[in-house]
């Protein structure tokens, strides 16, 4: 009876339940290819009405938000402040919401090139810094200033798990990505009482077209295989962790690095 019972309360008196991110808007950067355009199908699944961010891949973005039920695809520029508070009024005009709920800031670059520090030039340190590390940044602080207080605001920034195993080749990109994680640590402090979180969720390697670059077969196998998994990551296998982060169920995980790598590191 008491489970019965329990089972009732929740669904509601339609018989049906509702989803958990039912009437809230995401905006998802870097979302029309790869771990993003993954992170933006799940939080559709869970409800949310989605803006799709994204730099150059038009044609993906757009066939996205053609196949989720409520999302809009937004070409932006995350490095320059306009553009990203364009992306924060088209989630307003497009879902009449006085501001959106969730920020996820999944956009990022690295070099192909896998450059030692010593190689590394320095148009490619400031582009990769311009993108993860300031890209970051303006989205963070507008979502700081605009996500609704009092319960359902939500940050998530994909970072990397390269800030952990410390790979060579990967030093600008390493290091950009550890600027964000202690810029969302310490904003999480800076947040107390509007019960808005966050997080981020740093995956390691993942089966995408980013981490595909430059890579020998002979690389990507012996990635693969000294994984405790034994095989790379799946987008699939990163955004149910980013959607759970989203939810009402993890308001007591605040402040937090999450990595989700198989035991990479």
């Amino acid at each position: 009876m008491a489970a019965a019972a329990t089972v009732a309360a929740v669904a509601g008196l339609s018989g049906t339940a509702a989803l958990p991110l039912d009437g809230r808007v995401a905006i998802v950067t870097g979302a029309s290819r790869g771990i993003g355009r993954a992170i933006a199908a799940h939080l559709s699944s869970l409800g949310a009405s989605v803006v799709l961010g994204y730099a150059s891949s038009a044609a993906e973005a757009d066939a996205l938000a053609a196949e989720l039920p409520r999302a809009v695809a937004v070409r932006a520029d995350v490095s320059d402040e306009a553009s990203v508070r364009s992306l924060f009024d088209a989630a307003e005009s497009a879902f009449g919401c006085a501001a959106p709920h969730i920020l996820v800031a999944n956009a990022g670059v690295f070099d192909d090139k896998y450059p030692s520090l010593a190689d590394t030039t320095t148009a490619d340190f400031d582009r990769t810094f311009a993108v993860n590390t300031r890209g970051a940044f303006l989205c963070l602080r507008e979502a700081a200033n605009r996500l609704p207080r009092g319960g359902g605001g939500r940050i998530v920034a994909v970072t990397t798990s390269v800030v952990g195993s410390l790979r060579t080749g990967y030093s600008a990109y390493t290091a950009s990505k550890a600027a964000v994680e202690a810029m969302v640590r310490t904003m999480a402090k800076e947040l107390k009482g509007t019960r808005i979180t966050a997080n981020c969720v740093a995956p390691g390697p993942t089966a995408t077209d980013m981490f595909f670059a430059g890579k020998s077969d002979e690389t990507v196998r012996q990635t693969a295989e000294t994984n405790p998994m034994e095989r790379l990551g799946e987008v699939q296998d990163i955004a149910p962790v980013v959607g759970f982060l989203c939810t009402d169920a993890a308001e007591w995980v605040n402040g937090q690095v999450i990595r989700v790598n198989g035991g990479y590191v």
